[in-house]
């Protein structure tokens, strides 16, 4: 996300190439990439959280941009943290998320699920 980087995203875009526009953090970068015609932006939600603002916000005011615009980039949340940073972006209409596999094995997880699963093993040993 540099005045370089989007002069490249619109060239690879006329020249039929798929782009990435990463280290996005503001709606205004954002549209810059869409408008260069950049396949994905990828705002850095958990940087942007670590700053102090809200990188969920984000999320949700590009799609609300993009939707309104027309435009056809994808939002490709990035810098995820946490199973609950998935969750919120599907919520906010992410179309991809990038991000270590302890926040997907997360999402796997809830405690009900656990007790549940120990009270299945032991009525199965009453049967066995």
């Amino acid at each position: 996300m540099i005045k370089d980087g989007i002069k490249a995203l619109k060239w690879f875009t006329d020249n039929g190439i798929k782009t990435n526009c990463t280290l996005v953090f503001s709606a205004g970068q954002a549209i810059l990439a869409a408008k260069a015609g950049a396949t994905y932006v990828s705002p850095f939600i958990g940087r942007i959280d670590d700053s102090g603002w809200d990188g969920m916000e984000l999320i949700h005011q590009l799609r609300q941009i993009y939707s309104i615009q027309g435009y056809k980039t994808q939002i490709l949340a990035a810098s995820i943290r946490n199973p609950n940073h998935i969750i919120k972006c599907a919520e906010a209409g992410a179309d991809v998320c990038t991000c270590p596999l302890e926040p997907i094995m997360g999402l796997l997880k809830h405690p009900l699920t656990d007790i549940g699963l120990a009270k299945f093993l032991e009525d199965a040993k009453k049967f066995a």
